[in-house]
């Protein structure tokens, strides 16, 4: 049931868990919901979860100007995208190729594009567009798991086609573009208000300056990545590192305790990106029939250390028409390390070099960071002994 865009407050079935009741939401101002629910009932983690994507998008629009993209799990990105043209091998890996009106639509390449930076991690996500969702996007959305979208506003063609997601019930918000949150952010934990100002700092090339790695230049292309990651990580829980290429997030390693430990979850999900375009898993022989998030966690499996042995004997019948060749350790070493121009950020200053030296290994060759570390130096010079151009913004990206 369509809402009224003068809400003031919200019913909502339960909190993070069913348990969880009553709950609800509402503007402490008593002001009007910033926007309207179009279809179906979103949930307490729904609206979490789209309430922190709209934010990335937008800022990814007025930052970067191009049509932005965002794919939500449990309240950070699985990924994040703007809507740069695809060559054909992303679009395979992407499973876009059936899609050749993806091609001629920017929103759609990001959603693409954010979807297709960790498909196992965005299967069951929120999504957020930066701009109106035309019909090429909602088609691709439509064959999708997901749980609804946050966008500024629909095509009728486009509404009609999500609508009929989920039997009906498909979550649809369209999101107030002119409003802005107060400047004091107020949550409450375990009984006790804190209050701060919101983090409305403002990502853009001007952090990029400060470069003390004795390589100096980011090519526009890089600028254009690092504002991605740093962007995307504004919005990820902490501990965070993004890597990214070509207009989008390509691993994510969010809430990590540890910093090399975000480096080593981010940059195994970035290689498995580049992975999954490498042309022995392009031609994987599905079955016939296999449904997208089967064929999603097919290619996983390929991909991990474990394919020989769960595919030994007939075990690959399920999945396969012929028995897949699977890349060797050597192979995808070598494949790994012919890659180069991969940017790097990270919501804090690295205490060591151990995660630029893991870096090193997923082909990265431009990083921001805030520094501010008593090792910088130590970083610094690890970025110099691998050909690295390291800019040190000044500021901290913690999200919580």
């Amino acid at each position: 049931m369509t809402k009224e865009i003068d809400m003031q407050e919200m019913t909502l079935k339960y909190g993070c868990n069913p348990h969880q009741k009553p709950a609800g939401l509402s503007m402490a101002d008593g002001s009007a919901l910033p926007f309207e629910v179009l279809n179906g009932n979103p949930g307490y983690i729904n609206f979490l979860d789209a309430l922190n994507a709209w934010q990335l998008v937008r800022e990814l629009r007025m930052t970067t100007g191009l049509p932005a993209a965002a794919s939500f799990k449990h309240v950070s990105p699985a990924g994040a995208a703007v809507g740069l043209p695809m060559d054909d091998s992303l679009r395979r890996a992407c499973f876009v190729d059936d899609l050749p009106e993806v091609q001629d639509s920017p929103q759609a390449i990001a959603y693409a594009r954010a979807r297709g930076a960790d498909r196992l991690c965005s299967f069951g996500d929120w999504i957020a567009l930066s701009d109106r969702c035309d019909a090429a996007t909602a088609r691709l959305i439509a064959r999708e798991v997901s749980d609804g979208v946050a966008a500024p506003g629909y095509d009728e063609e486009a509404l009609t086609i999500l609508k009929a997601k989920r039997k009906g019930s498909y979550a649809l918000l369209r999101m107030d573009e002119g409003y802005q949150p107060p400047v004091e952010e107020r949550r409450e934990v375990f009984g006790v208000t804190m209050t701060q100002h919101r983090n409305d700092a403002v990502i853009d090339e001007s952090q990029l300056c400060t470069i003390p790695t004795a390589k100096k230049e980011l090519p526009d292309a890089a600028k254009l990545d690092l504002l991605v990651a740093l962007i995307t990580l504004k919005y990820t829980q902490s501990n965070s590192v993004c890597f990214a290429r070509d207009g989008q997030a390509i691993g994510v390693g969010a809430g990590q305790q540890s910093r090399v430990h975000c480096t080593r979850l981010a940059g195994d999900k970035a290689d498995l990106w580049h992975l999954r375009q490498h042309e022995a898993v392009l031609s994987l022989p599905f079955l016939p029939g296999l449904s997208r998030p089967v064929r999603d966690n097919a290619v996983d499996l390929v991909l991990s250390d474990r394919a020989e042995a769960a595919l030994a004997g007939e075990g690959w019948r399920a999945l396969f028409s012929e028995r897949p060749r699977v890349l060797t350790v050597a192979e995808k070493r070598a494949y790994l390390d012919s890659l180069t121009g991969v940017s790097l950020a990270s919501d804090a200053f690295f205490p060591f070099d151990d995660s630029i030296l893991r870096a090193a290994q997923s082909g990265v060759s431009f990083v921001a960071q805030p520094g501010g570390s008593v090792r910088d130096d130590e970083v610094i010079a690890a970025c110099d002994r691998l050909g690295m151009a390291m800019a040190m913004t000044g500021l901290r990206l913690f999200h919580h």
